[in-house]
């Protein structure tokens, strides 16, 4: 699985738009067949900043959603919404473990 979180700093006149202006492209993105989620959060810390966390089955899928147009249009879009370039991780996981340390009995 390739899992992704990236923070995206929003100008602050855009941020509480931030879901609806992100929407079609989260959608569309959520939609594809390789993509196994595509959540936003908003920062406590930050409220002018939103974590995605994304996760695509395999490299296939996500060279898949680059090359897809709701991608590309994203890229040429978003942007103008933005503070700042967002900070990403980018790696390849096995998948989801258990936080051991908060175990629900």
């Amino acid at each position: 699985m390739i899992f992704i979180t990236a923070k995206f700093p929003v100008k602050p006149e855009h941020a509480d738009a931030w879901p609806e202006i992100s929407r079609e492209f989260t959608d569309k993105t959520s939609a594809e067949e390789g993509c196994l989620f595509f959540e936003w959060a908003r920062s406590l810390a930050d409220p002018n900043t939103y974590v995605l966390i994304e996760a695509f089955r395999d490299d296939e899928a996500g060279g898949e959603h680059v090359k897809s147009d709701h991608f590309k249009k994203a890229t040429a879009e978003l942007p103008t919404y933005l503070a700042r370039t967002p900070d990403i991780v980018n790696v390849k996981v096995d998948g989801w473990s258990e936080l051991g340390e908060l175990a629900v009995k």
